[in-house]
């Protein structure tokens, strides 16, 4: 297995990880893969956190994470056998993107992004930042507690209109009855829709939780993806949460053309175990090499976990 004293050792790539602030824990791999991973798989969720010397914190951000390097980033990939990655701007920042872009610009062709806009972000910014490589926003992400359901549709609507201009699609991280609200304008948008983290379902609750079925409905329908990403955010079952396992394979049964993977590294802790805002942010200690070989447990056909790994990625965002 790659581990970062190898990396470093080794440097393989000739990238030189610099001395000038200290590494984060975030998780590398301690499993390795046990299954062939196709030649330009992609991790379709991860978050970058840079040198807040550099890449100053919101001032609404409600947690502080620790700073991470890209290699660490590219080590990660590198024992998963992960070529491609999409990078999303994490809350902390607010609408500032530049900590995804240094990440992106570091990672090159192989990355894209998911920004972080609002509505007085300004066209020109948005296009910049299509050509820097972002294919989309998240315009409903809280990281800790829900909107008003109702409250989301005025915004997914306008978002919806805006980002058709520049071939974009919409991200959203929220809960099933958020997804329940918005469903008929999902049905009628005329850009794609990107739910994170299986919808942050309960897998407590069963199938028949409220607003699964919504889920469900909207990529059947395609016009919606699903990440089947973040199992940690919605189990207590601990190493593989295997009572995600009915939940993946019902969304990829649904549409295997709308099934995004992810691993959401580098794994930051939900709402429960933050602190104050300004104390260090701790990083959960998730194993992505065996949360990854639960892909083959829920889709046991190679041709299927492809187009989950390659082709719907290089659709969706334009490898």
């Amino acid at each position: 297995m790659l581990t970062r004293r190898n990396f470093l050792a080794g440097a393989a790539a000739g990238v030189l990880l610099r001395g000038d602030f200290g590494f984060a824990k975030a998780a590398q791999p301690s499993t390795p893969v046990n299954f062939e991973i196709p030649p330009h798989a992609c991790d379709c969720h991860t978050h970058y956190y840079g040198d807040s010397r550099k890449f100053p914190l919101g001032p609404q951000h409600v947690y502080t994470p620790e700073a991470l390097q890209p290699e660490e980033m590219l080590t990660l990939h590198r024992a998963l056998h992960i070529e491609r990655v999409v990078i999303v701007t994490p809350s902390p920042y607010g609408t500032d993107n530049s900590s995804t872009l240094f990440c992106m610009k570091a990672r090159g062709a192989t990355a894209r992004g998911i920004a972080v806009v609002d509505d007085k972000t300004p066209e020109a910014e948005l296009e910049t930042m299509r050509r820097a490589g972002m294919r989309g926003a998240r315009i409903i992400a809280t990281p800790v507690a829900w909107p008003d359901p109702k409250a989301a549709r005025p915004v997914y609507s306008a978002a919806a209109a805006r980002f058709k201009n520049h071939n974009w699609h919409i991200q959203i991280y929220s809960d099933l009855a958020v997804i329940s609200a918005i469903k008929d304008l999902v049905l009628a948008s005329a850009v794609p829709t990107v739910f994170d983290h299986f919808g942050e379902l309960q897998a407590s609750l069963g199938l028949r939780q409220p607003g699964f079925s919504d889920l469900v409905d909207l990529v059947r329908s395609g016009s919606a993806y699903a990440k089947i990403s973040g199992a940690y955010r919605s189990s207590n079952k601990p190493p593989d949460y295997s009572d995600m396992a009915p939940f993946a394979k019902a969304l990829i049964e649904a549409n295997p053309d709308r099934i995004l993977w992810g691993t959401d590294w580098p794994h930051s802790a939900p709402p429960i175990d933050r602190g104050k805002p300004s104390d260090p942010m701790p990083m959960f200690p998730i194993d992505d090499g065996r949360l990854l070989n639960q892909l083959p447990v829920w889709e046991p056909d190679p041709a299927i976990r492809k187009k989950i790994l390659v082709e719907n990625p290089q659709r969706l965002y334009g490898f």
